[in-house]
């Protein structure tokens, strides 16, 4: 092929629909951006003009087949223009005082980690044909009994090792109902959440009492970065960037956090650069063929849905010894169920999982702060606090884009 075939290869890209869409995507997102802090661009005419040009763009994309992207242009165009409008009525003080982003980030990192903590053990299980509803469960037991944990021997990182026996205990439950006995994967995953729930209400209230949760269980510290203050700040508006932004976001994340980070690299690793990640693919995609070449699905099968038991678990330890301090019956909430689609959304793979959970925990992030803009007495920053299951929602019916599970997820094998 000549080197002028090459060349043109790039151009024929970024004019597809598809490219069409994306740009939409983000021209709609600049519409609302560039009305809040740092730019603060005062005026209607800002929101306007970049609204319309994603929805020319999104408009392009549909009519040329780009299909959900294109959409999903047109849907970004509206509502960042709406957003954008919205924002032109705040003060500048109360913009502020709302994205503020450096404590939005830190905060969207705090909320992300038990979602990723969890999805990475849910992609596990589910890339070796197993799907997991009981993450919820399997996070509640973890919190709970990394809670009791810490507590009974006086030490956090002993209450993370409690909490992953746990949840390895609760979903080894799981395979075998659903790996030996061949069991409905959702019916039994809707019973193992029912389960945990049993379980850690009982035994909260044999073990407490009355009196509840202890206050003085050992918490997860945090690791000091001295470094960051030294570094000059450069002022962007109202915003400082530099030393002060990046303390306030990295520099009171706890060591469960930067233990997600590490746990996102060797989830890849593990899962797309070693020979057991390609045996747990092989086992999700095509059991039969994995078998016939001496590959023991069954094995695998256990491996990886105990390995995503003990992951949901830290997760729900981290709520319990490194967030609140503290255990209260169903402390996780659902996050478990957002961390399925989390997976969804990241299409079965580590790096879109946890960008998604990254996502769930910015909405989860704003909405604690809106009630600076729309006053403690309204009732409408509750509305964002629920953006996080609508997400879910979303993702599930598979509105954001075409998703491939492992073909051969939530199927039995039978070996021969």
């Amino acid at each position: 092929m000549s080197t002028l075939a090459f060349a043109a290869r790039p151009v024929t890209r970024l004019t597809t629909p598809r490219a069409f869409g994306v740009v939409g995507i983000l021209l709609g997102i600049i519409s609302c951006w560039l009305t809040l802090p740092p730019i603060h661009a005062r005026g209607i005419g800002w929101p306007i003009v970049f609204a319309i040009f994603a929805l020319a763009a999104g408009i392009a994309s549909v009519t040329r087949g780009g299909g959900r992207v294109g959409w999903g242009a047109v849907a970004a165009a509206l509502l960042g223009v709406s957003l954008g409008l919205s924002a032109q009525q705040s003060g500048v003080g109360n913009l502020d005082l709302v994205f503020a982003w450096s404590v939005l980030l830190g905060a969207t990192l705090r909320y992300a980690t038990p979602l990723a903590f969890a999805a990475m053990g849910g992609l596990f299980s589910e890339r070796s044909g197993v799907v997991n509803i009981g993450l919820e469960g399997m996070m509640l037991m973890g919190a709970f009994f990394g809670f009791w944990g810490a507590d009974r021997f006086n030490s956090w990182p002993l209450g993370l090792v409690v909490a992953m026996v746990a949840g390895g205990a609760l979903a080894t439950v799981h395979a075998f109902f659903c790996i030996n006995l061949r069991a409905d994967q959702i019916v039994v995953g809707t019973g193992i959440n029912f389960l945990a729930l049993g379980i850690t209400g009982y035994a909260f209230v044999d073990i407490y009492g009355a009196q509840g949760s202890p206050t003085d269980v050992p918490s997860v510290g945090s690791p000091s970065f001295h470094f960051l203050s030294h570094i000059p700040d450069v002022s962007i508006g109202s915003v400082k960037f530099g030393g002060t932004f990046l303390d306030s976001v990295f520099g009171d994340l706890n060591y469960m956090i930067w233990l997600s980070f590490i746990l996102l690299i060797v989830t890849y690793i593990v899962l797309f650069r070693t020979t057991l990640g390609l045996r747990i693919r092989a086992v999700g995609e095509h059991p039969r063929a994995a078998d016939t070449v001496g590959i023991s699905v069954y094995a695998i099968r256990y491996g990886a849905v105990i390995t995503s038991g003990a992951l949901a678990a830290l997760g729900g330890a981290y709520l319990s010894v490194a967030d609140v301090g503290l255990f209260d019956q169903n402390l996780t909430g659902g996050r478990g169920f957002i961390a399925i689609a989390a997976i969804i959304f990241g299409n079965w793979r580590p790096f879109g999982a946890y960008a998604a959970c990254l996502l769930f925990g910015f909405s989860s992030a704003l909405g604690d702060r809106l009630p600076a803009y729309f006053g403690e007495g309204s009732a409408t920053p509750l509305l964002f606090n629920t953006l996080p299951y609508v997400l879910t929602l979303i993702a599930v019916a598979g509105v954001i884009g075409r998703s491939f599970p492992p073909a051969a997820i939530g199927r039995p094998y039978v070996k021969q």
